[in-house]
């Protein structure tokens, strides 16, 4: 990924969003764009129009901390908007290398058999995935949850002899439609989301090959996905409520929290559980106790 070019894109497509008004600037003139002016950007941020302007080309490499902090104040950045422009920072200054997780879970990960443990002690529905939307481990409730996830899951080309494709949601979400529109019955919200996530990751580990791999396959199959990955959006997923569709207990509205797993630096926790009494509640008890049941249940992808 061209860092200059990313750099751009994402200053340009966050200026768009702020309108004067909502940054307390006079409204005069015809304004051929949407959004703040470059000038109207560098008054806020304390700096010269030039200088603004020559960030705004990509030049992000060795700008201090507190130019970064003043041009996150002026286009009102988020908590997951301002560490994304820090990342592009860090990456035109070559900082990032440095930065990155010291190992990746790579195509043939498995996890710990201590994590499994973890996982299994759960009752909520519990997955692991990494920042490129790979589903690596889970325990009974969680694979059960995501059996589409899990069903449209394909033959590794590459994985030599009996391998399978790892579970990906980005894939799932943008290459397997009818499954994936069944499974989240807001599919645009979900779709909005995973690329949020990918485009946050792509700023964190800018050196993921087989991150730049995924977003150039989604990228040219999916015209979906290609227009939302223009948008430059990002954003943390640290807790919050998702609806799903489940074709064995139908709808579920779940609550989720995710936390970094310290031990595996770039993977993610995530629990799900329902308002207990709920209609939710009654379901996932089922499905969790068909799963108990199931003389082919694993938890392990």
């Amino acid at each position: 990924m061209d860092n200059r070019a990313e750099v751009r894109e994402f200053l340009v497509s966050r200026r768009a969003k702020i309108t004067p008004q909502q940054a307390g600037m006079p409204d005069v003139g015809t304004r051929r764009v949407p959004g703040l002016r470059r000038a109207e950007v560098a008054a806020l941020a304390g700096v010269s129009v030039e200088y603004y302007a020559k960030l705004e080309r990509g030049a992000l490499g060795g700008v201090s901390a507190s130019v970064l902090d003043a041009i996150a104040r002026a286009l009102q950045l988020d908590d997951a908007e301002r560490a994304h422009l820090f990342h592009l920072a860090h990456a035109a200054d070559g900082t990032s290398a440095g930065m990155r997780p010291r190992r990746r879970a790579g195509k043939r990960w498995t996890p710990r058999p201590s994590l499994q443990w973890v996982l299994d002690r759960f009752t909520a529905a519990a997955i692991v995935r990494n920042g490129r939307m790979d589903l690596l481990a889970c325990n009974h409730l969680g694979r059960a949850m995501h059996a589409s996830l899990y069903d449209t899951t394909v033959a590794d080309p590459n994985g030599g002899r009996g391998a399978v494709e790892r579970p990906n949601f980005a894939r799932f979400t943008f290459l397997d439609l009818d499954a994936a529109h069944d499974f989240y019955p807001d599919w645009d919200g979900a779709a909005d989301t995973c690329v949020a996530i990918l485009r946050t990751e792509a700023g964190r580990d800018p050196h993921d090959k087989d991150l730049h791999d995924l977003v150039g396959e989604l990228s040219t199959r999916s015209e979906e996905f290609r227009r939302r990955w223009g948008s430059h959006n990002v954003r943390y997923h640290g807790a919050g409520t998702k609806h799903f569709h489940h074709r064995d207990v139908g709808d579920l509205e779940l609550a989720y929290e995710s936390v970094d797993l310290i031990s595996d630096p770039g993977l993610t926790l995530t629990l799900y559980v329902a308002e207990p009494a709920s209609s939710t509640a009654r379901a996932l008890d089922l499905l969790a106790s068909w799963t108990a049941t199931a003389p082919h249940a694993r938890a392990t992808p």
